[in-house]
């Protein structure tokens, strides 16, 4: 009877390997999301009222979501993954702690259960529920910090190009 076995080694890096393309899917999906609708993105950036300028509303709205493509597709091809990974985390963090003051305000306005709060977070998803979104940013983030310490050059394009 032969026993087929995996080293830990493979398993970290397949592990690794899937966690950077669904964090790299991921981006660019929302990314194109909010960047095909720009206006729509910038009415929800708007909501959080965390900047007061119009030219950085602006600028955000126009920016972030290419930058978010950006950064999914260095993800999808293994280019950066570390640099990428520390950028995402400080997308992530900050964003989700926004996202959180934000569904506070809401429940103590509308006096609903935490888990009740639903909105449109700006994610690209459309509304939401709050506590599914907490837990898929906390995913996010997990996702993120294990790109950050695992080391997987496994199916990444830089070293297909400089063999």
């Amino acid at each position: 009877m032969t026993v087929c076995r995996v080293s830990l080694d493979a398993a970290v890096s397949l592990l690794g390997t899937l966690a950077r393309w669904g964090l790299g899917l991921l981006f660019v999906y929302m990314g194109f999301k909010k960047a095909l609708d720009p206006v729509d993105f910038l009415k929800l950036v708007r909501q959080y009222d965390m900047v007061q300028s119009a030219l950085m509303l602006n600028l955000i709205a126009s920016t972030l979501p290419w930058f978010e493509v950006f950064c999914g597709l260095l993800l999808l091809g293994g280019i950066a993954v570390r640099g990428t990974a520390v950028v995402s985390l400080l997308m992530l963090l900050p964003f989700t702690v926004i996202v959180l003051r934000r569904a506070l305000a809401i429940q103590a306005a509308q006096q609903l259960a935490f888990c009740a709060v639903r909105f449109d977070c700006g994610c690209g998803a459309g509304e939401v529920a709050i506590c599914f979104k907490l837990a898929e940013n906390i995913l996010l983030i997990l996702l993120s910090a294990l790109l950050l310490i695992w080391r997987n050059d496994h199916c990444t394009l830089k070293y297909q190009w400089f063999r």
